[in-house]
């Protein structure tokens, strides 16, 4: 879509809602004002019939009452009533012809007047229900008052006719006590019931006065309140009441009033008429405000009609010709853009990365105009300016630090490379020293260090780390070559929970990172304290976690660590973290693997990376011999030389646990069943000593690797002279003498030991034979 059309869609859109809201508004104030002149219509026609029908009303249920009590002459004075109501009646079923309103419930009651009179006439039933009848005709005249006239969509209207409602229900409260005491008649006596219903109507009456009325009236309503209840027949009014209920006298079958109650009548018929009065002044007030109301609406539709035409009238123009002027100088602006995106950014790209200089006055400048289009121009300007500078940051970021990774890996890869060489050869001269063999391990481990660095370089460069496998593993071997690149390995606990086995293409990769997260663990957490590293197959993959017991780390630690391990980083965030290269390290190499590493807090307080590899990378192990060498049968120690037991016991004590307490052999399934060939056997080095790592066909015979002799070069060694026991030891010492307390022995077997070093050598043969085919 074009410019010039949003721009007239942006003139036509605001216009045609505008109008179509002042349509609505006025439509709805033209309604309300309608509604408004219906109502106060039919307040004026049907409410002065509605509230004579409603005394009229009262007036026949007290005459009722003081029939059915036996009073003198009140069969004359219901006659009266009677044809007063029937006229009252008579009125209001003419004016309330309109079938919309709510007066149809009225007339449906009125068609049983006949039959309660006649009730009442024959005294069938109870005085209470009789008049019980009226009480329901009259509450449904005030609820044709509450539901038509009181104005509950405009706020005015309604707080203005709350007091003429409640005046209304409070005036038929002490009608209903003007009731009562008719029913107690001459004797002065009432049932319970009537009783209850007195001190009902009293309660409610005063409530109505002093909670919903007196606050909501205007001040000439309320002076003229003042003066109905300031009245000495009100006075006489509140008297009675107050000697009825605290004068009366409990009988057998009721209640006995006290005498003040024969002065109730001439006060009530005094008071009543004011507050008729009142009523009809406040019915009238309200009236007058709604149809002032009507007319303010309709004069409030007049001139938002009038505005706003006239205001829809500016905005057509005003928009016009600003789409005129805005899309002249946008058409300017576009051609420079063009030109530039097109022909001055590419040849200038295309020149960094050549290497070769800029020159600035081919490149938009900042005018300073500040006008909206000059900003936008001035602001383009700027992002060919930032970016012509991020690529040429960015041509010599990438042109430096290829120069750099390079460097740094291939003088390092010689160092390490001489390090693995002269740490094999140390071990094949002075491996009969224990002192010496533990600090040529120690060299060892820390040169296997030096070597993921280096690996860890080419992954941030964007390499691959070698992989020289060529068969599948088991989990549990990887576990333990992941567990040998540690420098702390002896503190790391290994559990293959599950048996199954790794595609070699991602045999290397797994290892790294799971060699990361096992460094990191080991660095973090209390020296003395175990790291277990736990694989086990889930519904997505494999999952292995590695829990320490390291220090606390926040929640927002965890999210940010997790961000960075979820997906990988840039490099501009890596220069930022360069002490942090774990995580970016083990975030590449899981966005390589697909796999998932997360980390969270574990149930001893430290850190739990839980790392998913897919199902993709995993094969099943189809009946393998385990590998594990705490598993391997006791003929396997014979290859062992006796010398190398003792060494490598006192240098790692530790470093896989006794066969009884290896975790991993839960991951073998009890139906599996012991090879039938020879245990696989363990290779040693020139000087007797355990490879680490060596790799050998599932095909290969048993003994293939058995020993490794020494090169045909290689000097041959005098047999060492053997100790006799106690042959020179000296006469004093030849006595008897109190036993010493036995040492306890180390409880490492060869297998374990074998097992160890095998681990070490092999990482060191595997580097170094990288190495070497990476030299010319």
């Amino acid at each position: 879509m074009r410019l010039r059309t949003l721009l007239i869609w942006l003139a036509v859109v605001p216009t045609v809602a505008m109008g179509t809201q002042v349509t609505l508004t006025a439509q709805r104030l033209l309604e309300q004002s309608a509604q408004l002149r219906a109502d106060v219509e039919a307040a004026e026609r049907v409410g002065a019939p509605l509230y004579t029908l409603m005394v009229d009303m009262q007036a026949e249920r007290t005459a009722t009452a003081s029939l059915w009590a036996g009073t003198a002459g009140s069969e004359g004075e219901l006659r009266v009533r009677r044809a007063a109501t029937d006229s009252a009646a008579a009125e209001f079923r003419v004016l309330a012809d309109d079938p919309s309103r709510s007066f149809t419930e009225v007339t449906r009651q009125l068609d049983k007047l006949a039959a309660y009179r006649q009730r009442a006439d024959t005294r069938s039933g109870a005085a209470d229900s009789t008049l019980a009848y009226y009480s329901e005709v009259i509450g449904k005249v005030i609820q044709v008052y509450q539901q038509e006239f009181s104005h509950a969509e405009d706020a005015e209207l309604a707080q203005a006719s709350r007091p003429v409602v409640s005046m209304l229900q409070a005036t038929e409260m002490v009608a209903r006590e003007d009731t009562v005491l008719a029913l107690a008649g001459p004797s002065g006596e009432l049932g319970f019931v009537g009783y209850d219903q007195f001190v009902s109507s009293l309660g409610a009456q005063r409530y109505l006065h002093e909670a919903l009325i007196v606050p909501h009236l205007t001040a000439r309503d309320e002076r003229f309140y003042e003066r109905v209840v300031g009245s000495e027949d009100w006075q006489e009014k509140t008297r009675i009441e107050n000697a009825v209920l605290s004068g009366h006298k409990d009988t057998v079958s009721g209640v006995k009033l006290p005498g003040e109650v024969s002065g109730w009548s001439s006060a009530h018929a005094n008071f009543s008429v004011q507050m008729t009065t009142l009523n009809i002044d406040l019915a009238r007030s309200v009236l007058t405000r709604g149809e002032a109301k009507a007319a303010e609406l309709q004069a409030e539709v007049t001139w938002l009609i009038a505005g706003s035409g006239g205001g829809l009238l500016a905005v057509v123009v005003v928009v016009v010709f600003t789409t005129r002027s805005v899309l002249r100088r946008l058409h300017d602006l576009h051609e420079r853009t063009v030109t530039v995106a097109e022909r001055t950014l590419p040849d200038v790209v295309a020149r960094l990365q050549r290497g070769q200089t800029v020159d600035p006055e081919a490149l938009p400048a900042v005018s300073g105009d500040r006008d909206e289009v000059g900003r936008i121009s001035d602001a383009f300007a700027r992002a060919v300016a930032v970016s012509v500078d991020g690529h040429r940051r960015l041509a010599a970021e990438r042109h430096g630090f290829g120069l750099f990774a390079s460097g740094i890996a291939s003088r390092t890869g010689n160092l390490v490379s001489r390090q693995l060489s002269l740490t094999e050869d140390l071990q094949d001269t002075f491996g009969h020293d224990e002192a010496l063999l533990a600090q040529l391990m120690r060299s060892d481990q820390l040169t296997v260090g030096m070597r993921r660095q280096i690996e860890n370089l080419l992954i941030l460069a964007g390499g691959e780390v070698p992989d020289p496998h060529t068969e599948p593993m088991r989990v549990a071997d990887l576990l333990r070559e992941a567990a040998a690149e540690v420098e702390d390995f002896r503190r790391i606990e290994r559990q293959a929970l599950d048996e199954t086995s790794v595609e070699p293409s991602a045999i290397s990769q797994i290892s790294h990172l799971l060699a990361e997260l096992l460094d990191n663990a080991t660095r973090f957490s209390p020296p003395k304290s175990k790291v277990v590293i736990r694989a086990e197959l889930v519904a997505d993959g494999l999952s292995v976690e590695i829990e320490d017991r390291g220090p606390r780390v926040t929640p927002e630690r965890y999210e940010e660590m997790n961000g960075r391990l979820h997906q990988a980083p840039p490099y501009s965030v890596l220069a930022q973290n360069a002490h942090r290269l774990g995580l970016f390290v083990v975030g590449h190499l899981a966005d390589q693997l697909g796999a998932t590493v997360t980390l969270r807090r574990s149930v001893y307080g430290g850190t739990c990376a839980v790392v998913v590899l897919p199902a993709q990378l995993l094969l099943p192990s189809e009946g393998e011999a385990p590998h594990e060498p705490a598993r391997r049968e006791p003929a396997l120690v014979a290859a062992v030389p006796a010398a190398v037991p003792a060494a490598a016991s006192a240098a790692v004590p530790a470093a896989v646990p006794a066969p009884a307490e290896e975790p991993g052999s839960r991951a073998e399934p009890e139906h599996v069943p012991e090879p039938e060939s020879e245990p696989e056997p363990v290779a040693h080095t020139s000087a007797g000593l355990p490879s680490r790592r060596t790799k050998t066909p599932r095909h290969a015979p048993a003994t293939a690797l058995a020993t490794r002799p020494a090169p045909a070069s290689a000097p041959t060694r005098p047999a060492l002279p053997e100790r006799v026991p106690q042959t020179h030891i000296a006469d004093e010492l030849r006595a008897p003498h109190a036993p010493e307390s036995q040492v306890p022995q180390d409880t490492a077997t060869p297998e374990e030991v074998a097992d160890a070093w095998a681990d070490y050598e092999q990482g060191t043969q595997t580097v170094e034979e990288e190495l070497r085919r990476d030299q010319p």
